[in-house]
């Protein structure tokens, strides 16, 4: 190709022109002056330059920071540590040792005052929800229901893995409650006895019925049939037996006599 730029083909030679202009832009833009190259800076120590009648200070993280004449030069500042406000609610006293604590499994969790020095101690052990029924005489409605719900947490069954996750409330919340439903320990105590002799009133007229019905099969095993079916009892009026709650009519024609039950 011949080099004379009159011979260059046309495209050519509009790329060469393309460049020369940005070759141009760019040597323009790099004549742009800085904003403080018409001042006289003066470098008054490796912190502090002087640019005109202004003094800056290099904080060092890429950009000068102005010094006013008011403000004091922070070399001379006195190092004092503010006091953080004291906000109580957000530094509660242990209910034990009388001590602020910052942070606290027991506060976060059940929002029991408690430090975590002081949360190792009996008064804090944890139960589970069917224990806290049985041991408290509550019912689900008392835990999950009555304002407000007491907190809980989920672990796995150590029976079986395969169980649903155990409940675990702390005990001295659901003693707390039963002492709300049943007025006070007292209260909860009788409660208790109540139960237990209505369930020895249960159990002991569930014996007598099953023994009522094993007298009558004996009776009935006993009764001649055959001689019943060409006789007709008549009896008479029936009568309450008010110790095991049954009724019994006799015959007035033969021996027999029934007990029966009214439902």
């Amino acid at each position: 190709m011949s080099e004379n730029p009159d011979e260059l083909p046309a495209y050519l030679k509009d790329r060469i022109e393309r460049n020369r202009q940005k070759a141009i832009a760019i040597k323009n833009s790099k004549l742009v002056h800085h904003p403080y190259a018409k001042k006289e800076i003066v470098s008054i120590d490796k912190t502090t330059i002087k640019i005109g009648a202004t003094k800056y200070k290099d904080t060092g993280g890429g950009f000068l920071l102005e010094e006013h004449p008011d403000q004091p030069d922070e070399n001379n500042l006195p190092l004092v540590q503010p006091e953080a406000p004291i906000i109580e609610p957000d530094r509660p006293q242990c209910r034990d040792c009388k001590k602020l604590f910052a942070t606290s499994w027991l506060f976060d969790t059940f929002d029991c005052k408690c430090c975590d020095e002081c949360k190792e101690s009996d008064t804090y052990k944890l139960i589970t929800k069917t224990d806290a029924k049985t041991k408290y005489l509550l019912q689900d409605c008392d835990l999950e229901k009555r304002e407000p719900p007491l907190k809980f947490i989920t672990r796995k069954n150590p029976h079986n893995v395969h169980w649903g996750d155990m409940k675990l409330y702390l005990e001295l919340e659901v003693e707390k409650r039963a002492f709300e439903i049943w007025n006070n320990a007292e209260g909860l105590e009788e409660e208790r006895e109540r139960r237990e002799e209505k369930k020895v009133i249960s159990k002991t007229k569930k014996y007598n019925k099953q023994l009522k019905e094993l007298r009558m099969n004996m009776r009935s095993s006993l009764y001649d049939r055959t001689s019943a079916a060409a006789h007709s009892h008549e009896f008479v009026e029936e009568v309450y037996n008010e110790e095991d709650d049954t009724y019994s009519r006799k015959c007035t024609t033969c021996p027999y006599e029934e007990t029966f039950e009214k439902m």
